[in-house]
C-alpha cells in the first residue's frame, strides 16, 4: 500500500478575492506566499487556512467554554482537511497596556520576582510584594506609575475669562459638560465674571473647595428634580475623577487630554522606578530587582549564570531560555522594562516568535506575517535560520512574505497574482524556487539594484543638535531639505528616536506617515478615508433634490432589514457564527429609495462599486478626482471606493494612509518603513510618488531598510554601529554611490547587491 502523503488540502476557496483557489500544502516544509499587495496572500493564510484550524480547535472544547472563547465564522471554501494546529505570529502591534514591558510579556517577570523573594538580602515576603502593582510594592508617592502627575493650573484656567466663557480649558469640567454647567448654575460663583476678578475667598473655593472644615453644598438639576451635592472645588475633582483612577476606562476623555493640563515629572521618592523603596533594599549579589530589569539582556544572563544558592538556581535556570530566545533573535539590546508599545514593528514581531520559540510541541503549523518587516539585512539571516529551526522540530511554516533572501530558502514558493484585488486571487505558481517564471516574483528576483548615480544638488538642511532620546549619544546631524533621504542601520539603532522623536520636536509641522493601524471598521470604506463620500453623496443630493443622508448606509439610507451591515448575524446560542448576506438588500447595505436614485446613469452602490481606476474616467468634479489620483499614485488603483477598510492588507493600509496625507501639500513628508507589505513591483509605484514629492518641493524622509529605496535615495544617513547601548551615533552620512566605499553594515549589503548582478 503507498504511503499517503501528508498534505494541507484546500478545495474551492473562496474568501474575498479568491478565485475558486486549489492547493495542497506540503507539511514540514518551509512554505513562502508571495505575490503583489492585495494578490490573495492574507485570504488563504489567515481568512482560511488560520480561521478553519482556530474554529475546529475550539469544536474541542465543551459548549459553554466555547461560548467565552473567540469565535470563528467557516471560511468560503468547499474542502479543507489535514489541518494542523495553528500558532500566527502577526504584525499587529501588541497591546498598548502602558505597563506591558518585555519581561512581563515573555513570562520573565514573574521569575525575577519569585527569585527575590527566595534569595534576596534583605528578606522581604512574596515574589508579588516585588510588583509595582501590589499594595505593598508600589511606590506610596507615585502609586507605581513612577511619575508623579500634577494639575497645571495655568493650563487648566484661563483667568482672562469667565466660566461661561469658558475659563476651564479641560473638556469635561468646560460649560459643554454637565460639572462646568452645575459650576455655573449652582449659585456658588457668578458665571460672568473673569476668573482673574474674584476676590480671594471666592477663588479659593473655586480652585480648592471649602476651607477645612467647611462645607459647601449647591442644589444640581436632574431630570428627577433639584438635587443637593457637595462642591469639593476644580482641582480636588480633577484629581478624584482624571489622576487618581484608570483613565482608560473613561469614556468622555482621553490619557492625552488629561496629561495636556497637567505636569508630569519624575516621582521623586522612587526615582521612576514605580517601587516602594523597602523593595528597593532587597539585593542580589549587589543589584536590587530595579537594576536587574534595567540591565542589557546579555548581562542578565550573566547575572542567571552567577547565581550559585540551590534554591536561586532551579528558578534562575527557567529564566535563563526565555532571555536567551531573545538573544538569539537579535534582540540582546533590550532590557526587561522595555515598554512593549515603544518597540518598532520588527521588535515587537521577533519578541512574539521568541515566545512562541520556547514551546517543546510539535506538528504545529507556523504562520508568519511578514517576519522579515523591520529587519536590517543583516538581522534576515537570524530570521531564516530560526525558520529553519521551527521547521527542524517537525513543524510546518508558512510564510507570507516578499523579502526576497526569506523566498530564496523557502523549500515551496506560491506565488499569488496576477495582479492584485479583483485582478488577484488565483495561483499563478507553486513549486520550487528553479521552476520561477514569468511573474512578479521572479521579475524581482532578477531586479537590478540600481544605484542614483545623479543625485539632487543639497541647498539647506534641517539641523538637529545634541539629540539624546532614548539610546542616542548627543548626536547633532544635518538632514538635506528638498531631496529624498534614507534613514538606515539595523533594529534598535536609534532611527525611530532620532527621527519620530528629536525631529518632529524640532520641526512638529512635519506630515508624519507611522506604521499604527487606522481604526479599522466594515463600516468604514476607501471612500470615506479619503473624504470622497461626502461629495459623493452632496452631489446625488443636489442632482437628486433628495436629502445627502438617503445615500448614506449609516443614516437615512440604510437597508431598514440589516442596518446597512448588509449582512445578516443570527445569533444561535452555542453555535458556530454564521453571516448571511442581507436578502432584502442583497448585500449592498441601501434601501430600495436610495438605490432609485441615480447620478451619470449609475446608482450610489454602482458607483462604489466602481475601482479608482474606473472612478478616475467617471467623475467630473475636481476634489474627487484629486482624491482618487492619489490613490492610484500610490499604487491602489485596483481598489473600489466601496471597499472596506477592515479587508485590507497591511501594506495597503499603510499606502492608505500615506494617499490621504498626500492630499496636503505639506512641506516635509517623514514615512516610516514605506516599504512596509510591499511586493518589489509596487516598490517602484511608490518610489514615483517619493520622486514626484520631491520635484514638487518637498522633503522627503524615510526611515528603510529596503536596499531599492536606500540606492535610489539623494542622501543617505545610517544609525549604529549596533542596537541599543552599542546604537544611537551616525556612523555614515553621504549618496548611495559613496557608500560602496565604505565599511557600514548596511553599506555591505549595498555592495552585495551591487555586484551580485553584474558578476
Amino acid at each position: 500500500m503507498s504511503e499517503i502523503k501528508d498534505e494541507i488540502i484546500l478545495r474551492g476557496l473562496k474568501e474575498h478575492n479568491l478565485k475558486n483557489v486549489d492547493l495542497n500544502i506540503p507539511k514540514e516544509k518551509i512554505i513562502v506566499f508571495t505575490g503583489l499587495s492585495g494578490s490573495g496572500k492574507s485570504s488563504v493564510v489567515f481568512d482560511t487556512l488560520a480561521t478553519e484550524s482556530r474554529r475546529q480547535m475550539t469544536l474541542n472544547y465543551p459548549l459553554y467554554v466555547r461560548n467565552q472563547m473567540p469565535r470563528y465564522e467557516r471560511p468560503h471554501a468547499d474542502l479543507m482537511q489535514n489541518l494542523s494546529p495553528v500558532i500566527v505570529v502577526e504584525q499587529r502591534p501588541i497591546g498598548g497596556n502602558s505597563r506591558s514591558t518585555v519581561g512581563t510579556y515573555m513570562d520573565i517577570n514573574p521569575l525575577i520576582r519569585l527569585l527575590f523573594s527566595r534569595i534576596g538580602n534583605p528578606s522581604i515576603g512574596f515574589a508579588n510584594d516585588f510588583s509595582s502593582q501590589s499594595s505593598f510594592g508600589r511606590c506610596p508617592e507615585c502609586g507605581g506609575y513612577g511619575e508623579v502627575i500634577a494639575p497645571d493650573l495655568n493650563k487648566i484656567i484661563d483667568y482672562d475669562k469667565s466660566l461661561r466663557d469658558y475659563a476651564v480649558k479641560f473638556k469635561p469640567l468646560s460649560p459643554s459638560g454637565w460639572q462646568g454647567n452645575w459650576m455655573m448654575t449652582c449659585g456658588l460663583f457668578d458665571p460672568g465674571k473673569p476668573i482673574k476678578d474674584y476676590s480671594e475667598e471666592e477663588l479659593h473655593l473655586l480652585l480648592y473647595g471649602p476651607r477645612e472644615g467647611e462645607r459647601a453644598y449647591a442644589p444640581f438639576h436632574t431630570k428627577h428634580g433639584a438635587q443637593n451635592a457637595e462642591w469639593d472645588g476644580l482641582l480636588p475633582r480633577f484629581m478624584r475623577l482624571y489622576i487618581n483612577r484608570d483613565i482608560s476606562k473613561l469614556k468622555q476623555v482621553s490619557q492625552d487630554d488629561v496629561l495636556a493640563v497637567s505636569t508630569h515629572s519624575l516621582c521623586p521618592t522612587c526615582q521612576g522606578l514605580g517601587l516602594n523603596p523597602k523593595v528597593l533594599e532587597c539585593r542580589i549579589n549587589g543589584l536590587n530587582i530595579a537594576e536587574y530589569d534595567q540591565l542589557e539582556l546579555p548581562e542578565i544572563l550573566e547575572e542567571l549564570k552567577n547565581i550559585k544558592d540551590p534554591m536561586g538556581e532551579s528558578i534562575a535556570q527557567q529564566a535563563i531560555p526565555h532571555v536567551k530566545q531573545l538573544v538569539d533573535m537579535g534582540l540582546g539590546y533590550l532590557s526587561l522594562s522595555r515598554k512593549m508599545g515603544t518597540l518598532s514593528g520588527g521588535e515587537a514581531q521577533r519578541v512574539k516568535i521568541a515566545r512562541h520559540l520556547g514551546s517543546s510541541l510539535n506538528n504545529i503549523t507556523y504562520i508568519f506575517d511578514e517576519p522579515s518587516a523591520g529587519l536590517h539585512p543583516e538581522e534576515v539571516d537570524m530570521l531564516i535560520q530560526m525558520l529553519k529551526r521551527l521547521k527542524d522540530q517537525h513543524n510546518t511554516v508558512i510564510v507570507i512574505e516578499h523579502n526576497l533572501s526569506v523566498i530564496k530558502v523557502a523549500d515551496e514558493i506560491i506565488e499569488m497574482g496576477p495582479g492584485a484585488g479583483v485582478n488577484g486571487g488565483e495561483v499563478v505558481y507553486q513549486g520550487k524556487l528553479e521552476g520561477l517564471k514569468n511573474s512578479p516574483t521572479a521579475t524581482a528576483l532578477n531586479h537590478k539594484l540600481k544605484i542614483n548615480k545623479n543625485p539632487r544638488d543639497i541647498k539647506s538642511y534641517f539641523t538637529i543638535n545634541r539629540a539624546s532620546n532614548n539610546n542616542l549619544k548627543n548626536i547633532s546631524v544635518n538632514i538635506p531639505k528638498n531631496v529624498l533621504v534614507s534613514i538606515c542601520g539595523v533594529s534598535g539603532s536609534g532611527k525611530s528616536s532620532l527621527m519620530l522623536e528629536a525631529f518632529t520636536e524640532r520641526y512638529p509641522e512635519t506630515i508624519m506617515v507611522g506604521q499604527g493601524g487606522i481604526g479599522i471598521s466594515n463600516r468604514s470604506t476607501l471612500a470615506t478615508y479619503m473624504g470622497i463620500m461626502d461629495d459623493i453623496r452632496a452631489t446625488f443630493s443636489k442632482e437628486t433634490g433628495q436629502p445627502a443622508g438617503l445615500f448614506s448606509f449609516n443614516s437615512s439610507g440604510a437597508c431598514p432589514i440589516c442596518k446597512g451591515k448588509g449582512v445578516l448575524t443570527p445569533d444561535v446560542a452555542f453555535a458556530d457564527p454564521v453571516t448571511i448576506a442581507c436578502e432584502a438588500c442583497d448585500g449592498t447595505r441601501y434601501s430600495d429609495e436610495a438605490l432609485s436614485y441615480r447620478y451619470q446613469d449609475k446608482n450610489i452602490v454602482e458607483i462604489l462599486d466602481l475601482t479608482i481606476d474606473e472612478a478616475i474616467n467617471y467623475f467630473k468634479i475636481p476634489k474627487i478626482i484629486k482624491r482618487v489620483h492619489t490613490l492610484k499614485d500610490v499604487g491602489l488603483g485596483y481598489l473600489t471606493l466601496g471597499q472596506t477598510t477592515s479587508s485590507l492588507s497591511g501594506g495597503e493600509i499603510q499606502r492608505l494612509k500615506l494617499a490621504s496625507h498626500l492630499q496636503k501639500e505639506g512641506q516635509i513628508y517623514l514615512i516610516d518603513e514605506p516599504s512596509l507589505g510591499l511586493h518589489t513591483e509596487d516598490n517602484e509605484k511608490l518610489l514615483d510618488v517619493f520622486q514626484n514629492l520631491v520635484n514638487r518641493g518637498n522633503s522627503v524622509i524615510i526611515i528603510e531598510h529596503s536596499l531599492n529605496f536606500i540606492a535610489a535615495s539623494d542622501w543617505v544617513i545610517e544609525l549604529g554601529p549596533g542596537g541599543g547601548k552599542q546604537g544611537g551615533q551616525i556612523i555614515l552620512e553621504g549618496t548611495p554611490e559613496e557608500m560602496l566605499n565604505a565599511e557600514t553594515l548596511t553599506a555591505k549589503w549595498l555592495k552585495d547587491g551591487v555586484r551580485k548582478h553584474f558578476t
